[in-house]
């Protein structure tokens, strides 16, 4: 049987913690490091009802992407989301591990499942910020090629399949589609290094409308398939890698979180 401490040092060792930005609050983040583990639920976000569905199946830890503690508490009394969320997990003896922008920059972790995901081959870093202790390069975004050309259009129904999205927003820069970079969240601010590479699509989440009004400018397709399509799927990367790591552990895709933005 598995401690919350040696699941914490596994994923240490697959997205180091030490890699996160400077503003994130990303790694072991409430419970007891000697808690013994059976049962791990996996999601992107903690929220209220996740840590009630771990508590329903059997689990003693979450592994999230997004931190449930992101902004310092001064009081845990319930009055704010985040502190209900806390106190949830409290209630219910409920370890919390949550993997951000480590995961996010990490070799095999969010940003290459979405290259993955929306079908890139020969994929390389969109910004590189150094190697980790493998010698593993690390960054946020990756960029690669489709196997052969083919207009945006067509493109946009591939990307909103392989991401279970329900719509996008998207400009034309009036050119097919073939070498893309990906952002998974909120990277619309990376356009300028996509468009540096070469690259004539990029797929990403949050963007603000002048980042459409510079793509289009620039004569690149930008594509926004939403935060939660974009990050999501990592979740069977860590449940992957939690199953190898841990052949003896239930490990759980949440079956209750969903993407919260709906579209008509």
């Amino acid at each position: 049987m598995a401690t919350v401490k040696e699941i914490y040092a596994y994923l240490d060792q697959k997205a180091p913690f030490s890699l996160q930005s400077e503003f994130d609050n990303a790694g072991f983040l409430v419970g007891r490091e000697e808690t013994e583990v059976t049962g791990i639920l996996v999601a992107l976000d903690i929220t209220e009802e996740v840590v009630a569905e771990a508590s329903d199946r059997g689990a003693q830890l979450i592994v999230a992407h997004h931190p449930v503690i992101f902004y310092p508490l001064k009081s845990i009394t319930g009055g704010t989301v985040a502190e209900r969320r806390v106190l949830s997990l409290i209630k219910h003896g409920i370890a919390a591990i949550c993997a951000h922008t480590n995961l996010d920059k990490a070799a095999g972790g969010v940003n290459d499942a979405l290259a993955h995901a929306v079908g890139l081959c020969s994929i390389k870093q969109l910004c590189s910020e150094g190697t980790d202790q493998s010698g593993e390069p690390y960054g946020i975004g990756r960029v690669g090629m489709l196997e052969a050309p083919c207009p945006l259009e067509d493109y946009i129904h591939r990307v909103k399949k392989a991401l279970g999205a329900d719509g996008v927003r998207y400009c034309s820069g009036g050119a097919p589609v073939y070498r893309v970079a990906v952002g998974s969240g909120a990277c619309g601010s990376m356009l300028p290094h996509a468009a540096a590479l070469g690259c004539d699509t990029f797929v990403t989440a949050d963007v603000k409308y002048d980042v459409f009004l510079d793509a289009g400018a620039m004569g690149m397709n930008l594509i926004d398939a939403g935060h939660y399509p974009t990050e999501n799927v990592v979740c069977p990367v860590i449940i992957e890698w939690l199953q190898e790591g841990f052949p003896d552990l239930k490990v759980m895709l949440s079956d209750r979180h969903e993407d919260m933005v709906k579209y008509r």
